[in-house]
């Protein structure tokens, strides 16, 4: 078992982030599909991640043997697994009852979320004026999720704790960077998901009524695989920093599969708070480029 260095190829890095962001979507999609379509959320959870480990052994397998079960770090790997596992459930809750504009833009904030428990968790100095780019970062979420307004939904609750613990997920892959391969954490994360949910996936399990259905329930972790396998690539090809605004991109995913499939507009309150967590998002990432380019022009690795 080999943990691939990371490389410098800037523009594969980009491609690939962008790919996986659109799978990323696509498992979104699915989800919220068969949940119209009577599907329980636990059972689409399931699914979601036992597509996502058969389809991972049936990849690595081949080419690892039983190495790839093997962690250098099982319990980074084990939370790692569990706060995603356990955001997975929260937002599919979520797409159960909220269009998949307000949630997408809900998730917006993840990268500002990072930014504040690299602090106390990876150690990371944190500038004044990246700590008001995070409070502006969370007005535009407080705009999205008004509670304030008739537009509320409890619901939104469940997208706030997805962006917490999809937040501590990037945390800990940040952790485990270098330390394990793409094999292990894509088995692993699903592994451990799918031995969880398994009890309560398949209580709950109701069959598809339709072939189309069916083809959503499988395809379903196809797209997580594919999704972090791609985002795995990327962060090795490319710097963070780069990579980070490209989850952005999502916005037109959701907007399109959100006109096209559910029929379903975002309103102003998604759309101008959106508008506000990007640009939080987009300053604190110009703020770290910036950074690095300072750090190369004395002669400092970042």
């Amino acid at each position: 078992m080999v943990v691939r260095p990371r490389e410098e190829r800037t523009s594969g890095g980009v491609a690939m982030m962008l790919l996986a962001v659109m799978f990323f979507t696509g498992i979104d999609t699915s989800a919220k599909w068969l949940s119209i379509a009577g599907l329980p959320v636990l059972q689409i959870v399931f699914v979601r991640y036992a597509g996502h480990f058969l389809y991972a052994n049936l990849i690595y397998l081949p080419q690892e043997g039983a190495s790839a079960y093997r962690s250098q770090a099982p319990l980074k790997q084990f939370m790692r697994s569990v706060f995603l596992f356990g955001g997975t459930v929260l937002n599919f809750y979520a797409l159960k009852y909220l269009p998949i504009t307000v949630t997408t833009t809900i998730a917006f904030a993840g990268p500002i979320v990072v930014t504040l428990l690299a602090i106390p968790i990876l150690g990371e100095k944190v500038g004044v004026r990246r700590i008001a780019a995070v409070c502006t970062g969370f007005v535009g979420v407080v705009v999205v999720v008004q509670p304030w307004g008739a537009e509320f939904h409890p619901a939104m609750f469940f997208s706030l704790g997805t962006l917490l613990l999809a937040s501590m997920y990037f945390v800990m892959t940040r952790m485990l960077a270098g330390v394990e391969t793409n094999a292990t954490q894509q088995i692993w994360s699903s592994g451990l998901a799918t031995l969880a949910l398994a009890p309560f996936g398949l209580t709950a399990w109701v069959w598809p009524e339709n072939t189309l259905t069916w083809m959503v329930l499988l395809g379903i972790g196809a797209f997580g695989l594919f999704g972090h396998i791609w985002a795995t690539i990327a962060h090795r090809w490319a710097d963070a920093s780069i990579l980070a605004p490209l989850i952005y991109s999502q916005v037109f995913w959701a907007a399109l599969v959100g006109v096209l499939i559910f029929d379903t507009w975002p309103t102003v309150w998604t759309l101008g708070g959106g508008a506000i967590i990007i640009a939080s998002g987009l300053y604190i990432w110009r703020r770290e480029v910036a950074k690095a380019q300072q750090g190369g022009s004395h002669g400092r690795t970042v």
